[in-house]
Formats: C-alpha cells, structure tokens, sequence
C-alpha cells in the first residue's frame, strides 16, 4: 500500500501511542520521499518510510537492525493500517558509514509526536544529495523527479556530485554521475574541485 501525501503524520502518530505503551522513546532520522512529503516539498506518494539513523543521546546510530521495541511498534501499525512489514525501514542506514553531507545536523527539520517520539527530516540540501546518489545507484524514475521538483541549482548539484564520490569511487559510478548531471543540465562538471 501506498503512503499519500499527509498519511505519513498519522502513522508517526500511532507510532508513537506503540511505543508510549511500551514505555519506550525514539528518535529516528529519516530521508527520501516520505520526509520530502513530510516537509512538504513534494506531492506524490511513496512506498515506505526510510529510517537514515536513529539518535541517541545526541549521537547517530545505524538503524539496522531496528531495536526489538521500534520494530514490535512498527509491526502493530502495519497491521492497523493494512500497510506492508517494511513500511517503516533501515534500509539507507548505510550512508552513515561513509559519512553524511557537511552540515547535516544543521539542516534537519524535528517534529515531536508525542513523548515518545521525535522525527528528525533530512532538509532539503541533504535529500539533493541523497537523491542524487539514488538516481544513479538505482535508477533515475522517482529520484530525478523528485530532484527535478527540488529545483536544485548547479551548485547544489555539484556540491551533492561531489559528496556521492565519496560513498562510490569507482570509474563506472563516475562516468553514470556525469550522465546524471547532464541529464539534470550540468554540462563539463568538475567533480575535483
């Protein structure tokens, strides 16, 4: 099933009532096309809700696996909604290995739920970067468009291009950034600079 545009809210909601009734708190960091709905900068639906991080005491940390208590929660709210098991998932965890773009904290946006869970939506320079890398790890289709609806200037462009090397040093990655950059309307990009 879908998340529409202002669905993602509610869910956030009956997340939180789970994990309140558990006795537990939870801060996530989450990215893609449910922050940018969130945020309201895009108006199509998505699939999932894709956790980046979780935050504790003020520090990040992979969200794979989920903790036993925000994946029981998770569970219940896919169940009361009809939603699919992953709904709510660790699956771009892995960008915080190679490390994420320069002033990232800065730019989140947190929204509080309840006592018992806190949001934290990457901003709109930071899902430039991580769309762009999306569009060419996985594919153009939704990451372009929505690239396209962030409107992102060249340098915002170049500035993500850059930081994408960093996750994927290959040649082969490479040469597809370039073909991405192009396609977005970035000609002769110097990615070295």
């Amino acid at each position: 099933m879908e998340i529409a545009p202002g669905i993602a809210d509610t869910l956030f909601h009956a997340l939180e009532e789970q994990l309140r009734a558990a006795g537990t708190e939870r801060e996530l960091v989450v990215i893609g096309g449910s922050a940018l709905q969130a945020l309201g900068l895009i108006q199509r639906g998505t699939k999932d809700v894709d956790v980046l991080a979780l935050r504790e005491a003020g520090e990040l940390l992979p969200a794979d696996p989920f903790p036993s208590d925000l994946a029981t929660a998770r569970d219940r709210v896919a169940r009361d909604f009809g939603l699919d098991e992953d709904w709510l998932n660790p699956g771009p965890t892995e960008l915080l290995r190679f490390g994420l773009p320069e002033g990232f904290w800065a730019r989140v946006v947190s929204r509080t739920y309840g006592p018992s869970l806190t949001i934290h939506l990457a901003g709109r320079l930071d899902q430039i970067h991580f769309k762009l890398y999306a569009m060419v790890d996985q594919g153009a289709g939704r990451h372009e468009v929505d690239l396209r609806t962030l409107g992102p200037t060249r340098d915002e462009l170049l500035a993500a291009a850059r930081w994408t090397t960093t996750h994927d040093p290959s040649e082969g990655f490479r040469a597809q950034l370039v073909l991405a950059l192009e396609r977005l309307g970035v000609q002769d990009a110097d990615l070295d600079a």
